[in-house]
């Protein structure tokens, strides 16, 4: 199924491309509800266009269980992002159905909408938060990255309705769910470094974040200014990315903080040109960290040198609103409950945090115990060459379905 999802959402430029609300995440969509449906499965969509495919359980009563991904990608990204877990899920729910096993819990396999938000709609996981009634009203004006469109736009243009979710409805709670489990590859390559094929995380990462920050300067003659008279926008950028990589090196060797640091983003304004002192550069900065106080020192550092440089280089930043959220940590018991079946399931495994936000965010902050697998990959992640040994694919499958056996019996 790897294949035949490649094949039908091939980029021409390489790798993947499915949209979020777009052609390509809805042909995706319509592979695997039709592979799951000719398994026995039972499908259906919300009106937020969540895809579920549930093995029904004899205790129609009992909370369901929940193992989800998505299905969109970023922009010429790879194979296994999100469908790895999708497809995960599909292993287990139609293998028990194909064995004959009639559980006493529902298991439903969701394909969640449009996780990729930075690459398609910057509001964070509009799919889940959707399901489970936490999508603020607000978040449907947000415009696609391009401009083109809203997101409340391209809900209605791919046939489903954003006053559901304006109106707080929700399909999923912790009224109706019991867990919710979500496999993944693993963005990083700490498995494949310590050569263990299945990771169990313990915490997603918090973040702060400015997708449309600012320097701005002087536009001036290249040849006729001084440096004493200029306010060159680029040199004042260059230094701010230099001066903070020093100060998160020393967060992390002296004070002993995780985090990352990335400026996603670093351009000349359209004024720009040969000839002329840059007068204005354009940047995203994203900050993570599995630690609260690890932001919030880096932004302590990131404020003071603002300022300085502000004030030595005759320029003004403009870091625009701020996006952020607290580091998640996985439920704990249900980290156990997936350590231990890795163990009875004879697959070696190791626990660490995940680098990335996932859809688990939503889950857990709607009240519902969320846990997640990695499996191991080879060349990280939002890129063409994604990938996955097979093999580690049915380890964490292997590690899902007795995970999945023991929760909904």
């Amino acid at each position: 199924m790897f294949t035949r999802i490649h094949e039908a959402t091939r980029d021409p430029r390489g790798g993947v491309t499915r949209e979020g609300y777009g052609p390509g995440e809805q042909t995706a969509h319509d592979i695997v509800r039709e592979v799951a449906e000719k398994a026995g499965l039972v499908s259906r969509v919300d009106p937020a266009g969540n895809l579920y495919l549930t093995l029904p359980g004899s205790d129609p009563t009992a909370k369901r269980i929940v193992i989800g991904s998505h299905l969109d990608s970023v922009a010429q990204g790879g194979d296994y992002d999100g469908t790895a877990g999708v497809l995960a899920g599909l292993a287990v729910a139609a293998g028990l159905r194909n064995a004959g096993v009639t559980p006493r819990r529902a298991i439903e396999v969701m394909a969640i909408r449009s996780e990729e938000g930075g690459a398609w709609f910057p509001t964070p996981f509009p799919g889940s938060r959707a399901a489970l009634g936490l999508m603020e009203p607000e978040a449907l004006a947000t415009p696609r990255m391009d401009g083109s469109i809203t997101l409340e736009q391209a809900m209605r243009e791919a046939g489903f309705d954003p006053d559901w979710c304006r109106a707080g409805h929700r399909e999923l709670g912790p009224h109706n769910v019991s867990a919710y489990v979500e496999l993944h590859i693993e963005q990083a390559r700490v498995l494949e470094e310590e050569s263990c094929p299945v990771g169990v995380v313990f915490g997603l990462p918090g973040n702060r974040r400015h997708r449309f920050a600012r320097v701005i300067g002087e536009y001036n003659h290249s040849g006729a200014t001084p440096r004493r008279h200029r306010r060159d926008a680029v040199l004042a950028a260059a230094e701010l990315a230099h001066r903070l990589e020093k100060a998160w090196i020393r967060l992390e060797e002296e004070e002993g903080l995780e985090l990352v640091v990335t400026f996603c983003v670093f351009e000349t304004g359209p004024q720009a040109g040969f000839g002329k002192v840059p007068g204005e550069l354009y940047f995203k900065l994203d900050v993570r960290s599995g630690q609260q106080v690890a932001l919030d020192r880096f932004y302590e550092e990131l404020h003071a040198l603002v300022a300085e440089i502000e004030a030595r280089r005759g320029v003004r930043f403009d870091l625009g609103p701020e996006q952020g959220r607290a580091p998640v940590p996985m439920d704990p018991a249900l980290v156990d409950a997936l350590a231990g079946a890795a163990e009875d399931a004879g697959v070696p495994y190791r626990r660490l945090p995940s680098g990335g936000g996932h859809d688990a965010q939503s889950f857990a902050a709607a009240g519902i115990p969320a846990g997640m697998l990695f499996v191991r990959s080879q060349n990280g992640s939002h890129n063409p060459s994604e990938a996955m040994l097979m093999e580690d694919f049915e380890a964490g499958c292997r590690v899902l379905m007795r995970w999945a056996m023991a929760a909904a019996a």
